[in-house]
């Protein structure tokens, strides 16, 4: 049963004052009826600007011609079963409809809609940046962990690997997009192996590609081990010079070799970073610099993130367990020293999205931290969550 205001439908008499044919654009008033000519052309009718709960227009198609010349409702700034856009079009021969102002919230109703016209409001574009967890490093003297993928959209700033800015996503108003925060790879604490790689970092949800940053590779072990791939290639294991992991297209560089063993001084290679391949291993007593990071102003402030993470040293000149990288930077951990220290920890990634405050709902999970930039809202997910656009 059709309700208007409180009573039903059948039960409420809704007295119209019939206006003449209208055959040109024009503005309509509560209380009054429209039978409206499109036989020379489309007509746009004006709501009111202002409406009171229970006001009540009605549309009719006199000449059987709305499906060659439509009519568009401009909404004049209320709402429109619940959406401000975009303008209702109805485009049906013979078509009759009576609109009922509910009020502010879900505004003009149609209470007789011969094809229950649904306007859907246009998605709307969204920036994002996703950044994966980094690659754990290498056991003894082992090389830097990659940094995790890198992608991009703000701006005229690149993604990770030489990669171009990537196109803003178009978000679609009722559909919920998932937000997926990948961790950092543990460092590796035995020979023969790699550092654990990081985790994958995404945005999902139904009308978009899903957009996923790969987690960094693994920093070699010594001795003789090879960085892994990843978003960015994990760095190789001091001894035999080996080989570098390689990066993910797009989203970050390749690992540095590790050192060939020729002086003991010698390490493994640097994580490969967003921003630059890893140094291959040092030939002396320093530790081969892993590849550096992207610099980002998505938040508003300019920050640097996806760092390589330097290679491990060998024998007397060094005698440490690999620095962990900080979370929630997706930096590759560092590579451990000597014989018997581990390698590091990858940094967690992050996921940030900036949203027109306009369009923004404030329906989200996970507890993102939500700021404003001029005229955007922005979300940071340090954690996995969600937005309802």
């Amino acid at each position: 049963m059709a309700y208007i205001g409180n009573y039903p439908a059948e039960t409420q008499t809704v007295d119209l004052k019939w206006q003449p044919i209208k055959t040109a654009s024009f503005i309509a008033v509560a209380g009054e009826g429209y039978r409206i000519n499109t036989t020379s052309g489309a007509v746009t009718v004006t709501l009111p600007a202002s409406a009171n709960a229970g006001d009540t227009i009605e549309f009719s198609d006199y000449s059987r011609t709305w499906g060659t010349n439509s009519i568009t409702i401009n909404q004049n700034s209320l709402n429109f079963q619940g959406y401000t856009s975009p303008n209702p079009e109805y485009n049906t021969s013979g078509q009759s409809v009576r609109l009922v102002y509910s009020g502010a919230t879900q505004g003009w109703i149609p209470t007789v809609d011969d094809d229950v016209t649904l306007e859907t409001p246009p998605p709307y574009s969204v920036d994002f940046l996703v950044v994966a967890g980094g690659g754990g490093g290498g056991y003894a003297a082992g090389g830097g962990g990659g940094a995790g993928g890198y992608r991009n959209s703000y701006s005229t700033e690149t993604s990770g690997g030489g990669g171009s800015s990537e196109t803003e996503l178009n978000f679609n108003i009722g559909t919920v997009y998932t937000i997926t925060v990948g961790a950092g790879g543990a460092g590796d604490t035995n020979s023969g192996g790699t550092g654990t790689n990081g985790t994958n970092s995404s945005i999902s949800g139904t009308g978009i590609t899903t957009i996923t940053s790969s987690g960094g590779g693994g920093g070699g072990s010594s001795d003789r081990v090879a960085g892994a791939l990843g978003g960015s290639g994990g760095g190789g294991a001091f001894w035999g010079t080996s080989a570098g992991g390689s990066g993910t297209a797009n989203q970050g560089f390749d690992g540095g070799n590790g050192s060939s063993a020729t002086n003991f001084n010698d390490g493994g290679g640097g994580g490969g970073g967003s921003g630059g391949i890893g140094q291959n291993g040092t030939n002396g007593s320093g530790n081969s610099v892993g590849g550096i990071g992207l610099a980002s102003s998505i938040t508003a402030s300019s920050i640097t993130r996806a760092i390589g993470g330097n290679g491990g040293k060998n024998l007397a000149s060094g005698n440490a367990v690999g620095s962990n990288a900080s979370s929630n930077t997706g930096s590759g951990g560092e590579g451990g020293d000597y014989s018997t220290f581990a390698g590091g920890s990858g940094g967690s990634g992050v996921v940030i999205l900036r949203i027109p405050t306009a369009d923004y709902t404030g329906t989200t999970s996970g507890t993102p931290t939500v700021s404003t930039d001029g005229t955007d809202t922005i979300l940071i997910y340090n954690a996995s969550g969600s937005y309802t656009a």
